[in-house]
């Protein structure tokens, strides 16, 4: 299997008032076609601007990221994006938001109409194709950018943190709903979460970060088959690995905290 996305020796460092912040510092990995990734770290530790530079939104400081063979120098239409908010058109109809990315590149949606209503379909809104926004719910809301970013059979897409704005019982339905859309178009995804459960439901592998600056410290495969059965969070391998993947959290947390520690006592060291 050919390499789909090649990240290596990635940094990002931006300047504020206050001087060099460091965000993300030598992150190296590989994700192939086809493998679900999620990207787990505390909140804050910089996963989202990782995958900003991997979709080509921002520029990395250091590093180069390889997609599919081509350097990522900035965005293309070729991957889906879903953020925390499903940034909806309020005044757009459900049928309308899904298509909008077709209207943005002038293609003829004659040529898509369809294709949003299968996808709406399959996420169970078949029904709701002429309502706005403001009259869904916030998992039905995700469900319509989930369309939305699908709507051009992307290869590649990428989710940010998209289910941590919902309350814990809709999360746990828009997981099961993920899975099922997965079964149903399989990409290549990089899925951002802070949440261990949804990261060992969902992936292939997961990639531990530690706290700001972040970097890859553990690449975890993920045992479980596909298609998935989401009564897997009751067993005992799932809860063994969740529990290895809180304790590198916390390894890769204390990791961090030492190496400031150093950071900061050699720099002192060298103004005396």
């Amino acid at each position: 299997m050919s390499n789909q996305l090649d990240v290596w020796k990635v940094s990002k460092i931006y300047e504020t008032t206050h001087g060099q912040v460091e965000a993300v510092s030598d992150a190296t990995f590989t994700i192939q076609k086809g493998e679900f990734v999620s990207i787990l770290g505390p909140s804050g530790c910089g996963k989202s601007t990782l995958m900003m530079m991997m979709a080509g939104l921002e520029s990395s400081s250091a590093g180069g990221i390889i997609d599919r063979g081509k350097e990522v120098t900035g965005p293309r239409p070729d991957v889906g994006l879903i953020f925390q908010d499903a940034t909806l058109l309020p005044w757009a109809t459900v049928l309308d938001n899904v298509l909008f990315p077709i209207r943005i590149l002038k293609r003829p949606r004659r040529d898509y109409e369809m294709r949003a209503r299968d996808l709406l379909e399959m996420v169970g809104l078949k029904d709701f194709l002429h309502q706005r926004p403001a009259q869904l719910s916030g998992g039905m809301r995700q469900r319509v950018a989930i369309c939305r970013a699908l709507i051009l059979d992307p290869p590649l897409l990428m989710m940010d943190e998209p289910f941590s704005a919902l309350d814990a019982i809709t999360r746990d339905e828009m997981n099961v709903a993920l899975l099922d859309i997965w079964q149903q178009n399989p990409k290549t995804g990089v899925f951002i979460t802070h949440s261990i459960r949804e990261a060992v439901l969902l992936s292939d592998r997961v990639l531990v970060m530690t706290r700001r600056p972040a970097t890859v410290v553990q690449d975890i495969k993920i045992p479980f088959e596909r298609p998935r059965d989401p009564s897997i969070v009751e067993s005992a391998e799932f809860n063994r690995l969740c529990s290895e993947l809180r304790g590198h959290i916390e390894s890769g947390h204390a990791t961090s905290q030492n190496n400031r520690y150093r950071s900061a006592t050699s720099a002192a060291a060298t103004t005396e």
